[in-house]
């Protein structure tokens, strides 16, 4: 992948979760322009929940090159989600993008028998939606705040991963975004990074539970990458400096982070699951 032009991002935020792509200068990188496929995800389909942007975009576009039809989900993003889908059919694959919110267990149930119907299969489940809300203090963050991010991000994966495992057969994956907060923690995020060590541990466990059905689960848990759910978060001076204190001295772009997704979902990963692979710019944490 060749280098973003600029490590800086000027001010900017944005006044609802989850954020815009369409809004952010620069915008993410996720397109995966310089990725060259070689078909290792040939003839399978894959749901990808938060895709419409973001991470989740650039997985969905890794996935096309490799040969994979896409099902997206996402809240309410329509526009990202429409451009989505179009840079997946520009790369001659079929794409269905569904709105809602993986915070209900029936909307996670229609999603997948819709994707399902309309793709005639499924073999690969990537976990990626999530929220967070900064806040300065624990007395901070209130009740509802709690419920809301646990509900986004760990019971959503719950229930989308109830609903595919029907469909799931012996070869497929799943994989899930955590993230390495879940490692090292932050005290800025508190509900935020329990989720996502929640997720570690849902990972792992799922992994052993389902050895049987030779359906392998893994993680990813990246480090500082240009997202909407940046301006979407922390306010405008902080957005200016995100990222500076990774190796490389900037935030991932999301096509940097996408090829962990692409590897864990293929063949190339056989010996994996359980695992959690760590693309965050250089930080030592522990696996």
């Amino acid at each position: 992948m060749s280098e973003p032009s600029s490590s800086h991002h000027p001010p900017q935020e944005q006044d609802r979760q989850p954020g815009r792509q369409a809004e952010m200068r620069p915008n993410p990188r996720a397109e995966m322009r310089d990725y060259r496929g070689a078909g290792k995800l040939a003839s399978k389909t894959a749901l990808i929940s938060g895709g419409d942007s973001g991470i989740g975009r650039a997985v969905a576009i890794g996935f096309a090159k490799e040969g994979a039809d896409i099902a997206i989900l996402y809240l309410e993003e329509h526009d990202d989600a429409e451009a989505t889908r179009a840079l997946i059919e520009q790369e001659g694959r079929r794409c269905i993008a569904l709105a809602g919110d993986v915070g209900d267990e029936a909307f996670c149930r229609e999603a997948v028998a819709k994707a399902v119907e309309t793709l005639g299969r499924l073999d690969i489940l990537v976990n990626n939606a999530a929220e967070q809300h900064p806040q300065d203090r624990l007395e901070d963050i209130s009740a509802a705040q709690l419920e809301r991010t646990f509900r986004t991000n760990i019971f959503g994966m719950f229930y989308l991963t109830k609903a595919c495992l029907a469909h799931l057969e012996e070869g497929s994956a799943i994989v899930n975004s955590t993230s390495v907060t879940a490692f090292r923690g932050s005290a800025h995020l508190i509900d935020y990074a329990a989720t996502k060590g929640a997720i570690v541990a849902f990972t792992r466990s799922l992994a052993g539970n389902l050895k049987q059905r030779r359906i392998r689960v893994n993680a990813v848990a990246p480090g500082p990458v240009w997202t909407p759910l940046i301006p979407a978060s922390f306010p405008a001076e902080k957005v200016e400096g995100f990222g500076e204190q990774t190796f490389l001295g900037r935030p991932l772009e999301p096509d940097e982070v996408a090829p962990s997704y692409i590897f864990l979902a293929s063949d190339d990963a056989i010996g994996l699951t359980g695992q959690v692979l760590h693309p965050n710019g250089g930080e030592v944490v522990g696996s």
